[in-house]
This record gives structure tokens, sequence and C-alpha cells, in this order.
């Protein structure tokens, strides 16, 4: 097995455009079979798409596998959150109840990313009121094709519109109750361990973009230098200060390395560079999210800025 820097500078590159979702999945469950780590599946994944949101889809479902090791390698899986409120803690108002006949959730998510498409949901609801009042949430996997699951696909937003997404209701559904705390220990390395694996498969989406445009090689290098910099964040342990501060720092680089590709972008196929442009927003989404944790972990470690001192002139 080539290590994932020769494949990617390597593998030879397949024109065959991907012309659905499906197809996207399909090639990314190719790439599955050629590495061991989450990550390594995740930039291989991003190289063998032909557009930024399919890569998204390997760097999503890569996630999920590094939250969830179990799950099935061959079933689309979607994270079920986001209510009317949003996703904060206190927002969840969909219940999960232990019953005679097993757990059952009731309630709506109104924005599941890949819900018309998952097989399986990772459900986070709410089991119930702590005596402080803290909402207290549990994460449950359930089933997207029983008769308890009503998902009703949404309209497409503007960027990476190849990845659908959709509300969903659950009415008495059967489900299967993970252990620990729904937020701490779910949904909330989730959203870590989601923005590196998304990182992974763009950087290896752009390796592919360079490769096929006649990107120098001192740009080649330091994509791959950044696809280093993302193998090497500690996701064992996701919710660490150190680590979020390191993915701050890898963003960070991720960022000037973009700016060195703009006009490099004249380079590309019109429609390549045309899809970039639209869903680059993509990127984005988390960012305002990624960057309170930012500091919230340098407060964390007793670190922050501070404010400059004016000097005498």
């Amino acid at each position: 097995m080539n290590s994932v820097f020769d494949y990617l500078l390597t593998e030879a590159l397949d024109s065959t455009p991907l012309e659905s979702i499906t197809d996207a999945w399909t090639q990314h469950r190719a790439a599955t079979e050629r590495f061991d780590t989450t990550i390594d599946i995740a930039i291989a994944g991003g190289f063998g798409a032909d557009r930024l949101g399919f890569a998204f889809l390997s760097g999503y479902q890569q996630a999920l596998r590094a939250l969830l090791p179990e799950l099935p390698a061959d079933e689309l899986v979607a994270v079920s959150a986001t209510e009317a409120g949003g996703a904060h803690p206190s927002a969840i108002t969909t219940q999960v109840t232990e019953t005679d006949g097993g757990w059952r959730v009731n309630g709506t998510k109104t924005f599941t990313t890949l819900g018309i498409l998952a097989r399986r949901l990772l459900v986070i609801a709410s089991a119930g009121t702590a005596a402080g009042g803290r909402n207290l949430l549990r994460a449950v996997l359930v089933d997207a094709t029983q008769p308890g699951v009503n998902v009703t696909n949404l309209p497409g937003v503007p960027f990476a519109p190849e990845i659908p997404h959709a509300s969903v209701t659950f009415t008495d559904a059967a489900a299967e109750p993970l252990p620990g705390d729904g937020y701490s220990d779910y949904l909330k390395p989730f959203r870590t361990i989601e923005d590196v694996h998304v990182l992974a498969a763009t950087l290896g989406w752009l390796v592919r973009v360079g490769r096929e445009s006649g990107w120098p090689r001192a740009t080649l290098q330091r994509l791959l230098a950044a696809v280093a910099f993302v193998r090497g964040l500690e996701m064992d342990r996701p919710t660490s200060p150190g680590g979020h501060i390191a993915l701050g720092g890898a963003y960070e680089y991720f960022e000037q390395v973009l700016t060195e590709l703009e006009p490099l972008w004249a380079e590309a196929d019109p429609v390549v560079r045309e899809r970039w442009e639209r869903d680059r927003r993509l990127l984005a989404t988390a960012g305002k999210v990624r960057a309170q944790r930012l500091t919230a972990a340098w407060l964390s470690v007793g670190t922050a800025d501070e404010p400059a001192v004016p000097t005498d002139s």
C-alpha cells in the first residue's frame, strides 16, 4: 500500500464525471479499500471527487466513522441534531424515552445533511432535565427506513447543491441508545472531528485539481504539507484545548494556501473553477463556531490575547 502522499501524486486521474451523489458514494467506497485510517480515507475520497461537494461527502462520512467506528462501512449515515431553535443543547426538544418496548424517539429535526439518503441517523435528543435545569441529552442510532421516520427533502442551498438536506420527524421511532452524554461524548466532539475530516478531504480534492491544471510543483508541495498538518492532529482527543489550537493553526495555514492559489484558478477547467467559486462558502459555514472554540481553548490553557499597551511617543 502506498502512503497517502504517494497516492495523491501518482494515482491515475479518472476524468469520468460523477453524475450523482450515488456515483460519489461508490467512488468513496473504493477509497475505503485503499487505506485504513479515517483521515487517509477522507483524503483519498476527496482526491477522487470531481467537485467540493462530493469531497465533503467523503469527509463527513469518515468523520462519523471516527466518532463511531462500529458504523457499517456501506451505509450512508447522517447526524440529526439541529431543530427550530438551533443545535445548542438547550434548543433540543426532541425526546428519547425508554419504554417497555425499547427506546423511542419523538420530535422534529429541521436540518439534517444527507437526511434523504441516510440509512441510519445519529440523533441527539433530550432524555429529560437535570436538577439544575440542564437539558440531559442522549445520542441514539435510528434506522431511517422504519415507518416512524418521516424524511422531507429541503430546497437546495446556494452552494454545494449536490448535497441534500432534509427535515426529519420521528414518531415513536425505535432507537438504539449509545452510552454516555449526547452532547459531551457525541455532538461536541463531532463538530471538531468533522472540521478535520472535511478539511482533509478538501485538501485531497485540491491536489487533484492542481494535478489536472498543471499547477507548479511548489504549490503541490504546499498542499501536501497541509495534508501532513491535518494528519498530525490528535483526533483521539477531539475536545482537548491543544487540539483546538492546533486545528486553528491548520486552518490559518490553509487560508494562506488558498490565497496562494487565487491566481492559479485561471488555469483550471472553467467548470471546476465556477463550482469552486460557488461552493467555497461551504468551508466557512462553521467558521464562527470554530472561532469560539479556539478562543475558549486559549482561555482554558491560561493564555489569551492581551490588549496592546500604549507607549509614549
